[in-house]
């Protein structure tokens, strides 16, 4: 009988990400053709549960009155609701990537609110579905005990003859998306800072044939390294969620200080009150009165500290300081 000899997390973790960084390294054609495929396969992952789950739900496997259980021991109902709400934040990740690839777009003015609200509106729904026959087939201690293979549980309840290795090849495209397009993201970003003289200038250097930031794609692949090897999945979630919900309430205050600018060219321009009640929300969510584990925090500076070492090292040691746009040219 042949035996497989299990890899430790770390090499596992530099084979993943090395090889998410040579498509990066591609180029951004290549890498959204990728991403491409990789989203329909994930898609179709998620309208699997849903249907089996359906298909168990006509069986009589389900137990509706999970639906409207709260089980909210040692504390409030607002602190359940809302520690959930933030960690569910994390299922939405992804979506803020999109706004720095938006100048790969022809005419992004036109095409991309409505390709960013569309897929927020299709993904709230899939997501939804899944949340209901999860609940309605699978018990929510099993569901958490289960951790991301929660959704293997419901194929199981709801579909026992459903080839599970299948499923699980499903997953891994599924984490392959994610993490592409998050290190597209992350390079393309690390790009722009160095080019508005935000972080050391060598971070803008581009590879003279693929045309793509070979410097910033191998760092920031090595800081992604760093951390899927040496934190747990729970952990690194948390922390995830928290920066962001701090980086959306940023962007949604400045949001409603910049749409006091006049601009001549057209653009999306969305009510008021939306970005002033994101800007709330999400300032609550990443606070600790959402009931946030205090060791997220910790994390959270840490990498926060790391982040300015780039800033740090431009503005102190090599002299250079931020391009300041002029107000005819703020966007």
């Amino acid at each position: 009988m042949q035996t497989f000899v299990a890899l430790p997390a770390w090499a596992v973790a530099i084979a993943f990400m090395t090889l998410i960084a040579v498509v990066n390294f591609r180029g951004v054609g290549e890498s959204v053709r990728a991403n491409v495929v990789l989203t329909c396969v994930e898609v179709a992952g998620l309208l699997i549960v849903v249907g089996v789950g359906a298909y168990g739900i006509s069986r009589g496997a389900s137990e509706p009155a999970r639906l409207t259980e709260f089980d909210t021991t040692g504390q409030s109902a607002l602190i359940a609701v809302t520690s959930a709400a933030a960690l569910a934040f994390l299922a939405m990740v992804g979506f803020e990537d999109s706004v720095n690839m938006a100048e790969e777009c022809v005419d992004p003015v036109r095409h991309f609110p409505k390709a960013l609200l569309g897929g927020l509106a299709v993904a709230g729904v899939l997501y939804l579905l899944i949340a209901i026959v999860s609940s309605l087939l699978v018990p929510t201690d099993v569901l958490a005990a289960a951790g991301s293979g929660a959704l293997m549980e419901v194929i199981k309840v709801g579909a026992p003859a459903f080839p599970l290795t299948l499923f699980a090849i499903i997953g891994l495209f599924a984490v392959s998306n994610s993490a592409l397009i998050n290190m597209l993201m992350a390079s393309r970003l690390l790009y722009g800072m160095s080019n508005e003289r935000i972080v050391p200038q060598v971070f803008g250097t581009v590879h003279p044939r693929r045309r793509t930031p070979w410097v910033s794609i191998l760092f920031t692949t090595a800081i992604a390294v760093l951390l899927v090897s040496s934190l747990d999945v729970d952990r690194l979630g948390g922390t995830t969620s928290l920066l962001l919900l701090v980086v959306f309430t940023i962007v949604n205050v400045a949001c409603l200080v910049l749409r006091r600018d006049r601009v001549s060219h057209n653009h999306f321009r969305a009510p008021t009150a939306i970005p002033a009640l994101a800007a709330a929300c999400c300032a609550y969510l990443a606070s600790p009165l959402s009931g946030r584990p205090s060791d997220e925090y910790v994390v959270a500076g840490l990498l926060l500290v790391l982040g300015l070492l780039p800033w740090t090292v431009n503005r102190l040691v090599l002299g250079r300081t931020p391009q300041t746009p002029t107000r005819a040219t703020r966007r």
